[in-house]
């Protein structure tokens, strides 16, 4: 698989400032499958994205899934479509950026998104959205939950936990927006259920 070039200069030059920030602790890390998959993992901070493309290692390439507002920030917009980053349009249905995660994962690529949609606190309750479900189902994508430490403080300890890869099903070809909904919502039932591993 053809890796994108850009990518692999940016986790060599992220990868120490990562590891020096955050000093991540990693568990589960051989759950991790090969070829496609849907990544999802809980969201509180900006640097969410960041600390699972480096801590997944470097065999493993990410696409994330990220507010369209970053793309329009001078350098770092450009810096994050050059790496192959997926641009949402909040609020609305984004049909590009749905076309553009399941072409990444038909050609045995892997994405990350945070079902939540949002930052979060571990204390608030999200509902989980359903596109992720559509994603994994319509690819034959496994879905691997993430766990992240709600709280970061820079230069401590953030623990990470891979959950175990599955593959949902549906009764259908397509499925329902209730199956749907039913499997985001049991995705972050395991994103959340990993904490116990740390």
């Amino acid at each position: 698989m053809k890796r994108n070039r850009f990518y692999s200069f940016a986790y060599l030059v992220l990868w120490p400032v990562i590891h020096l920030l955050f000093r991540p602790v990693v568990r589960g890390r051989e759950r991790v499958p090969a070829g496609s998959a849907v990544f999802c993992c809980n969201h509180s901070s900006n640097w969410d994205p960041l600390v699972i493309m480096i801590t997944i290692g470097y065999s493993h390439q990410l696409y994330a899934l990220a507010k369209a507002e970053l793309s329009r920030v001078p350098l770092v917009g450009w810096i994050l479509k050059q790496a192959g980053m997926i641009f949402v349009e909040r609020g609305k249905a984004d049909i590009g950026a749905v076309k553009a995660a399941m072409k990444y994962l038909k050609n045995g690529q892997q994405i990350l998104i945070f079902p939540e949609g949002t930052r979060v606190s571990e204390e608030e309750s999200a509902a989980a959205k359903g596109g992720v479900s559509m994603l994994s189902v319509r690819t034959a994508s496994p879905i691997v939950p993430i766990y992240l430490d709600s709280e970061k403080h820079l230069f401590r300890r953030v623990h990470i936990v891979f959950g175990e890869p599955y593959v949902p099903t549906v009764a259908g070809r397509k499925g329902t927006a209730e199956e749907y909904q039913n499997i985001a919502d049991e995705a972050l039932r395991r994103i959340y259920r990993l904490k116990e591993e740390i």
